[in-house]
């Protein structure tokens, strides 16, 4: 019998997994399985852009939270691997061997210099750019995100370049902080200096989005068809589901039952919200799809975002949890004040213990994403967590004061084992922005030396 060349079996198992991703009619996208992997061998000229040592996807997030952080309750009394988790950290001890403490990084262009007032604004339109922000309403110019820059380099290995995501549902245009553009406050991501990037607020878009038939017209129509015929997106691609299953080795058909079963209950939980929130206080306008929970929200996004990374949808995301001078109220858990007014504590004890309390809630929201993370196993068996770079931080340090260094920041994931987590590292007054040229470093991004404010690549990660 003749054996077929090597080519020709790359060839046919690219052909096997077309065929699978186009029998999916309505767009269901795959999480990484081993039995129909592509090697990146087939394709020299992608090289080892976004991937890890092994193979897997290197996914790189950027999640920002606001109003900076009680600095004493934030910050661990002792660095290195034997430190002690503070008060706001807690929620993360079990998380230990994930994540690192990144003390020592500053952006001093968001500080006010002679532009005055607006550290919300400048805080949050420089967390990824890293450049001081023209001051104006309608002269916007701040600088392109390293989100967008890691996203031109590897963008083109997933079917979107990047995703951006956000938990707040109502945007202001105009001048919000001091003079400042609204638009620097309520984007994290920006594609040019004069163009950010619209984040999604809607998690039953941004499922259609990911998981829907065609272009948008196709997908509304779709939508529309299985909100009354009251039919999941994967009933419409069952035969064709159980027809791959057969070609999947036992340890895949158990990872695509697994992922199966995840599509099925976020979408289950979307639709509930939906409903849920239809039924709630008429004073408050509810846009379909959005959770008038604020925790199920921030969940309800984490998690999509985490099937966007499980089936390789892309390898680069943001997610604004809610723009820098949020006043919103937190009476989940026992606090009616603002959140921007309380940050303003100006040393009144009970403040600060409302601050910290908020603090530590955006904390646990961030230790539940990284749990998820790490229940997913990767193809190659490793987690989501350890094939991951996932940075956590906000863009002013001592809410009270406005001060943008020893900014508050994380960095979870093993980076598919380049990143040594498990430590609280102070790594003593440095840009920002020399962390996020270590990261487009790991992810293989070529010939990006300097980015925003850099001095350099910042080393000990």
């Amino acid at each position: 019998m003749a054996t077929r060349s090597s080519s020709e079996a790359q060839a046919a198992n690219r052909q096997s997994r077309r065929h699978f991703l186009r029998g999916l009619g309505a767009g269901v996208a795959l999480p990484a399985l081993q039995s129909l992997k592509v090697l990146a061998a087939e394709s020299p000229a992608l090289g080892n852009l976004a991937e890890t040592a092994s193979g897997a996807p290197l996914r790189t997030a950027f999640l920002y939270f606001p109003n900076g952080t009680i600095p004493g309750a934030w910050w661990p009394e002792q660095q290195g691997e034997d430190f002690a988790f503070s008060k706001t950290l807690q929620p993360l001890a079990e998380l230990r061997d994930s994540v690192q403490i990144l003390g020592g990084l500053d952006h001093v262009n968001a500080e006010a210099g002679p532009d005055g007032a607006g550290d919300h604004a400048r805080g949050n339109g420089t967390f990824l750019t890293g450049v001081r922000l023209n001051k104006s309403a309608t002269d916007i110019r701040a600088g392109v995100s390293i989100d967008q820059l890691l996203a031109r380099d590897v963008g083109h290995r997933t079917r979107f370049s990047s995703l951006e995501l956000s938990c707040e549902s109502a945007r202001r245009t105009g001048s919000c902080d001091s003079g400042y553009s609204c638009a620097y406050q309520f984007n994290l991501a920006w594609s040019s200096p004069t163009t950010p990037k619209s984040a999604e607020s809607n998690p039953r878009l941004l499922f259609e989005r990911l998981f829907g038939a065609g272009g948008p017209s196709q997908r509304t129509a779709s939508l529309q068809r299985r909100r009354e015929q009251q039919q999941s997106i994967l009933d419409y691609v069952l035969e064709d589901t159980k027809s791959m299953r057969r070609k999947l080795d036992a340890r895949d058909r158990e990872k695509l039952d697994q992922y199966l079963t995840g599509v099925r209950e976020i979408e289950s939980r979307i639709e509930k919200v939906e409903l849920l929130g239809d039924a709630g206080d008429l004073d408050i306008e509810t846009p379909a799809g959005i959770p008038k929970d604020y925790g199920e929200y921030v969940a309800v996004m984490c998690e999509l975002m985490l099937l966007a990374f499980q089936t390789d949808s892309t390898r680069v995301a943001t997610l604004l949890l809610a723009h820098d001078g949020s006043n919103r109220s937190f009476r989940q858990i026992g606090i009616p004040e603002g959140h921007h007014d309380l940050s303003h504590h100006q040393n009144d004890k009970q403040r600060i213990e409302k601050v910290a309390a908020i603090d530590l809630w955006y904390v646990g929201q961030f230790a539940k994403f990284l749990e998820r993370l790490r229940e997913v196993e990767d193809l190659d068996g490793k987690t989501l967590l350890d094939n991951s770079m996932i940075v956590y931080g906000s863009g002013n340090a001592d809410g009270n004061r406005h001060t943008h260094r020893n900014l508050p920041i994380l960095l979870a994931g093993g980076g598919g084992g380049s990143l040594t987590p498990g430590r609280y590292v102070h790594h003593g007054s440095r840009p920002a922005c020399n962390l996020f040229l270590s990261l487009a470093e790991r992810l293989g991004v070529q010939g990006l030396e300097r980015f925003g404010d850099s001095t350099g690549r910042l080393a000990n990660l």
